[in-house]
């Protein structure tokens, strides 16, 4: 069945990085866009990033731009989050899914505090 499993998020201090992965089964990676989602406590899931099926094409929430970026790998069937100069309002449960499924994997905890 369709499966996406997120690791690396972590306690980071206002202004450190983190890099999340994200790693994809059930489906062929290599014609799904990926997208990250996050979701901060009392609040909806919200939508971060999104890259194409080239890699060549990737979109961000005014929030992240400049900030995050998207990558992927398709012969590893992942797809990363390099997260920059992070704040506290990033804090949040970060997902990865893939355009056209509904599944969410159990995600992966970022803490943004001092």
């Amino acid at each position: 069945q369709v499966q996406f499993v997120e690791s690396g998020g972590g306690l980071v201090q206002p202004g450190g990085s983190l890099r999340l992965s994200c790693t994809a089964s059930g489906f062929d990676f290599r014609i799904a866009s990926m997208k990250w989602y996050r979701q901060a406590p009392r609040k909806e899931r919200e939508f971060v990033a999104r890259i194409d099926v080239t890699g060549r094409r990737r979109d961000y929430a005014d929030s992240v731009r400049g900030r995050f970026t998207q990558s992927r790998d398709n012969a590893k069937k992942m797809t990363f989050l390099q997260m920059n100069d992070l704040k506290p309002e990033d804090t949040a449960v970060y997902y990865c899914t893939a355009d056209g499924f509904t599944t969410w994997g159990q995600g992966t905890q970022v803490t943004v505090s001092s």
